[in-house]
């Protein structure tokens, strides 16, 4: 690639970054469809035996101690704007003592002046879990194993993740909808690497027949991701009708809430594997955390609200952070649960769509 090639292809993703931020913040991102961990009903405990301050949400996820059982979703890296966003994640995470997955590194193989909108995390989060990442689709056809080693030197992470998102990609004006040969470059990475590697979705959910094979291959964790949250098919949306692309656009409409609802893709999942299982897409509060641990989550992870704080200010950020451990305390309250240990022992009864969903495919 000539250097005028290689600058027009920098140019061409760092716009990109920047419009899927500024899409996030703006317009209507939501799936149509619901996480479905509004029917898990959990049991009330009136009589919890407990104080607020008895109850410890701390446990250790590879190899790092966090506060609670969550971490910032894999969001974004490549832009200008990106870079402020990161670093007031990055503090944020240090001060709570929790941890952060990057967005795609694609760009920073691209122009090594875009590494510091990545490595702003691990330099004001010296010591958190911090998470590298590359999409799925281009494992497969464009960056080699020393590339993989790069980004994850470039930030000295604790894992590489992977992630998987053949919708958008289908959508996307200028995506790579080529995925033939993307398991095989997994587990080649696997092999190749001294780091976990956990696999992802970007909000359409990880089926279970997905994730068994990704256990056989040796991936250390999945996060699934599932559909309820931000549809990435529906920010795709809007750039297609801006560049003025009526198939992807259509496309992008008729997709907008693909995928399996993450309550549903939970419970699938983590029946299917033993390895670690990450929730998210879609979850909003401490209650619906609370709700993916009792399920068999091991940790949980959050995008959406976190890029709309972080961009209004890191004060605004910690408070919800803040808020998110409080309200993960109530809930432990009330269900009696001194530990996330015996938080995941709570009973809870399913109803309504999620018991078709379990009786139909998560069983």
């Amino acid at each position: 690639m000539s250097k005028a090639e290689r600058d027009k292809k920098v140019e061409e993703i760092m716009r990109r970054k920047e419009e899927h931020i500024k899409i996030c913040l703006d317009e209507e991102v939501n799936h149509k469809q619901s996480t479905l961990f509004d029917d898990i009903k959990l049991i009330n405990n009136p009589l919890p035996e407990l104080d607020i301050d008895d109850i410890d949400t701390r446990i250790e996820f590879f190899g790092k101690e966090f506060s609670m059982p969550f971490m910032v979703g894999a969001m974004t890296g490549g832009a200008r704007l990106a870079q402020e966003i990161n670093k007031r994640i990055a503090k944020a995470i240090d001060k709570k003592k929790l941890g952060m997955a990057l967005g795609s590194q694609r760009a920073a193989l691209y122009d090594k002046r875009l590494e510091v909108t990545y490595t702003v995390s691990r330099k004001y989060a010296p010591k958190a879990f911090i998470g590298a990442n590359i999409g799925g689709a281009q494992i497969a056809k464009k960056v080699s194993i020393e590339d993989i080693k790069r980004l994850i030197d470039m930030l000295d992470a604790d894992a590489l993740y992977i992630h998987l998102n053949p919708a958008q990609e289908l959508v996307q004006p200028e995506g790579d909808p080529y995925y033939n040969g993307v398991k095989d470059s997994i587990e080649k990475i696997v092999d190749s690497i001294d780091k976990p590697v956990i696999v992802k979705e970007v909000g359409s959910g990880i089926s279970k027949e997905v994730a068994v094979d990704l256990e056989k291959i040796g991936v250390s964790a999945i996060e699934i991701a599932g559909a309820g949250g931000t549809s990435y098919t529906a920010v795709e949306y809007y750039r297609a009708v801006k560049y003025r692309d009526p198939i992807k656009a259509e496309a992008a409409k008729t997709l907008w809430s693909w995928g399996i609802p993450t309550a549903a893709a939970l419970i699938a999942v983590r029946k299917a594997v033993k390895i670690p299982v990450i929730a998210s897409g879609g979850l909003r509060n401490g209650l619906d955390i609370a709700k993916a641990l009792i399920l068999g989550a091991d940790m949980t992870a959050m995008a959406g609200p976190i890029l709309k704080a972080a961009y209004e200010s890191e004060a605004k950020l910690m408070q919800l952070l803040n808020s998110l451990e409080y309200q993960l305390k109530a809930v432990m309250m009330l269900t009696g649960s001194r530990s996330i240990k015996d938080l995941r022992k709570a009973r809870y009864v399913i109803v309504n769509e999620l018991k078709d969903w379990v009786d139909q495919y998560a069983r």
